[in-house]
C-alpha cells in the first residue's frame, strides 16, 4: 500500500515539476529522482520530499523557492492526501488521508503471512555465512548473537525475494586443530594415570577433559602404542567430530538450520597446497598479471593497489597457506557456486581482515558490492544489572547451551537482536526470564497473547471470523489512525531491515508497535455494544496480530496465543 502510494505521489511531483518547466518558473533538462523520508514529528506530515534541493541545486535557486514553485502546481486526490506543505529550508510534506491509511487494513487481513513480503530479490542467489566457529570448544554467548542475526537476515533476504543459502564454515585445518589434539592427548594421558606436559596454548576447558574420558572408555590405552605424530591427528579428528556434533545440537535448539556445512579441508584436499592454490583460473590470472608475486620464497598477493594497507602473504616459504589464502580460495569458491552476493557475519576481533579480503575479491575481478562482511560486537553478561562469572565447566566462557538453557530459545534470540550488530550488547539473564514489561521479548509476545484473546472472546460474543463488512471509517480516533500508519509502514521496516544488513530493525519496529497496541488497549474498549464500532476495532486487533505475528516469525521467535 505504502509502495504504491509514494509511486502515485511521485507521479503527481513529476507532473508538478513538468508544469511548473512550461510555466517558465523552473528551468531544468529533466525531473531529478525523487527520494522520500519519513518525518520523525506528526507536525511535518507521513511523508517528505527533497526535491527541491535536487532541482536548486541545478538551477542555482533557493531550495524554498523551488518547493514553493513545485507545490502550487500539485494535483492531490483528498481520497490519498488532505494537503502538502512547504516546510523548512525546502521541504514538500505530505499528509496523507486517514481514509487513505486505513485501506491498509483490508490489504494486511487478505495477504495475512504474507503481509511484508515482496519479490524485490528477484530470486537472486545470496550466501550468508554465521557462526562458523574453530570445532575446538563450545559455542559461547558471541556465537549466539551471530547465530541469531545471521539467521534472521537471511530470514529478511528470503522475505523480500532473495533465494538465500545459509552456511557454516568448518575451520577444521591449520595450528588450531593441532593444538585441539595436544590438549586432548595430554588429559587423555593423565585419565590413564600417566604424567603429561599439558601444551602452553592448550584448551583448557573441562570439556577437553570430558572429551579425553570418552576416549579412554571407547578405547582405553589402545592409543598409547600409536606413534604420538599419528595420535595427534587422530585426538584431533575424534575431538572435532564431539565438538561440532554438539555445535550442530545447540543451534537446532537455537532455531538454526544450515543448508551447508563447508570443511576447510576440502578447499586443498590431497596433495601440495601450493598447487591445489595455483589451480583456480582467477589465481593463474592474477600470477600472470603480476598481481601475485613470489618474494623471499613465499607467495604475495598485491593487495595493497586494491585498498589494503600492505600486500600480504598467502603462501609461505614452507609452502603452508595462511588464512589469507583459506579464505581467497573459499570465495572463489562462493562465486564459482554461482551466489550473486556473499554476506559474511564475523566477530568484532576480525576486523583487520575487512579491507585484505574486500581488495581481494576486487582483485579477483568481483563487483565492489558481492561481498559483504558485518561484524558483530561483544556480549556482556549481566545478572540483575551485575557482570556474570565465567563458567565453571567451559573455564573461560559462557557457553550458548548455559543461556539457552536458562533463558530459551525466544528470549536469546530476540535480546540478541535488539542492538545493531556493530554496537556492544548488554544481556541481563533475569531480565530476560522476568515475566513483566520490562522484558522485551515479554512486552511483544504479550501483545500478541492479548490479542488473541481478544479475538478469542469476539468469537465467543458471537462476532465473524473475517471482518469484510466492517465500517473502518469509524477508526478515527488519532491512536488508532496512529496505530494503522504503523502497520502500513511495516513492508518498508522489512525491505530496510534487509537490504542494509540490519535486523535490529525489526525488534524496534515491534517495541514501537507493542507499545502503541497497550496504550491504545488501556483507553479503549475493543469489543463494546457498539457491534459495528467493535467490528471495525476487531479488524483492526487482527492486522496488529497479523503483523506482530510476522515479525516475530522473521527473527525466529515465537509468537504465542496466550500467556
Amino acid at each position: 500500500m505504502l509502495h504504491r502510494l509514494k509511486d502515485t505521489l511521485a507521479e503527481a511531483l513529476k507532473e508538478a515539476v513538468q508544469r511548473a518547466i512550461q510555466s517558465g518558473e523552473l528551468k531544468i533538462q529533466e525531473v531529478p529522482e525523487i527520494s522520500w523520508e519519513t518525518p520523525s514529528e506528526a507536525a511535518f506530515g507521513d511523508l517528505s520530499t527533497t526535491i527541491a534541493f535536487s532541482i536548486a541545486r541545478e538551477i542555482k535557486k533557493n531550495p524554498r523557492e523551488v518547493a514553493t514553485a513545485v507545490a502550487a502546481q500539485l494535483g492531490l486526490d483528498p481520497n490519498l492526501v488532505e494537503k502538502a506543505e512547504v516546510a523548512g529550508p525546502g521541504y514538500i510534506n505530505f499528509f496523507i488521508s486517514p481514509a487513505c491509511w486505513r485501506s491498509a487494513i483490508p490489504t494486511i487481513l487478505a495477504q495475512g503471512k504474507d503481509y511484508g513480503r515482496s519479490e524485490v530479490g528477484k530470486g537472486r542467489r545470496v550466501q550468508v555465512e554465521f557462526v562458523s566457529a574453530n570445532p575446538t570448544g563450545p559455542l559461547h554467548v558471541g556465537h549466539g548473537r551471530g547465530a541469531a542475526i545471521g539467521d534472521s537476515l537471511a530470514n529478511l533476504l528470503q522475505a523480500v525475494g532473495f533465494s538465500v543459502e545459509r552456511e557454516y564454515y568448518i575451520n577444521d585445518a591449520g595450528t588450531q586443530m593441532e593444538i585441539l589434539g595436544r590438549s586432548v592427548w595430554a588429559r587423555y594421558q593423565e585419565e590413564l594415570g600417566r604424567e603429561a606436559a599439558f601444551p602452553e596454548n592448550g584448551y583448557k576447558g573441562g570439556y577437553i577433559r570430558d572429551i579425553a574420558r570418552r576416549l579412554v572408555s571407547d578405547y582405553g590405552e589402545r592409543f598409547l602404542a600409536v606413534p604420538e605424530g599419528e595420535t595427534i591427528d587422530l585426538m584431533s579428528a575424534y575431538a572435532s567430530r564431539i565438538i561440532l556434533g554438539e555445535i550442530k545440537e545447540v543451534l537446532e535448539e537455537f532455531g538454526v538450520k544450515f543448508d551447508s556445512w563447508f570443511s576447510e579441508k576440502g578447499l586443498y584436499g590431497e596433495g601440495d597446497p601450493l598447487e591445489k592454490f595455483r589451480r583456480f583460473v582467477q589465481v593463474r590470472e592474477l600470477i600472470a598479471k603480476g598481481q601475485i608475486y613470489e618474494y623471499e620464497g613465499a607467495l604475495w598477493f598485491g593487495t595493497a593497489v586494491f585498498g589494503d594497507d600492505k600486500d600480504r602473504v598467502i603462501i609461505r616459504s614452507n609452502e603452508a597457506p595462511t588464512y589469507f589464502a583459506s579464505d581467497i580460495l573459499y570465495h572463489i569458491n562462493k562465486f564459482e557456486r554461482g551466489f550473486d552476493k556473499a554476506i559474511d557475519i564475523w566477530g568484532a576481533d576480525h576486523h583487520g581482515y575487512v579491507p585484505r579480503l574486500k581488495a581481494a575479491v576486487k582483485a579477483l575481478g568481483y563487483p565492489p558490492d558481492a561481498l559483504e562482511i558485518l561484524l558483530v560486537q561483544l556480549v556482556r553478561l549481566l545478572r540483575g544489572g551485575r557482570p556474570v562469572a565465567m563458567s565453571t565447566r567451559a573455564g573461560e566462557f559462557v557457553t550458548l547451551a548455559e543461556v539457552l538453557a536458562e533463558v530459551g530459545k525466544d528470549a536469546a534470540r530476540y535480546i540478541f537482536l535488539t542492538r545493531r550488530s556493530d554496537s556492544p550488547l548488554d544481556f541481563d539473564l533475569e531480565l530476560a526470564k522476568a515475566q513483566s514489561l520490562e522484558n522485551p521479548v515479554y512486552y511483544v509476545q504479550y501483545a500478541h497473547a492479548r490479542l488473541s484473546s481478544i479475538l478469542r472472546e469476539a468469537r465467543k460474543a458471537g462476532f465473524p471470523e473475517t471482518y469484510g463488512d466492517a465500517d473502518l471509517s469509524l477508526l478515527s480516533l488519532p491512536e488508532e489512525v496512529s496505530l494503522i500508519k504503523k502497520l502500513a509502514f511495516y513492508p518498508e521496516v522489512v525491505l530496510g531491515a534487509a537490504l542494509f544488513c540490519e535486523p535490529h530493525r525489526i525488534p524496534a519496529y515491534l517495541q514501537e508497535l507493542a507499545a502503541q497496541l497497550h496504550s491504545y488497549y488501556n483507553k479503549h474498549r475493543v469489543i463494546s455494544k457498539d457491534r459495528a464500532l467493535s467490528l471495525a476495532r476487531l479488524a483492526l486487533v487482527a492486522s496488529i496480530r497479523i503483523v506482530i505475528s510476522n515479525a516475530l516469525s522473521v527473527l525466529g521467535v515465537t509468537a504465542p496465543e496466550r500467556m
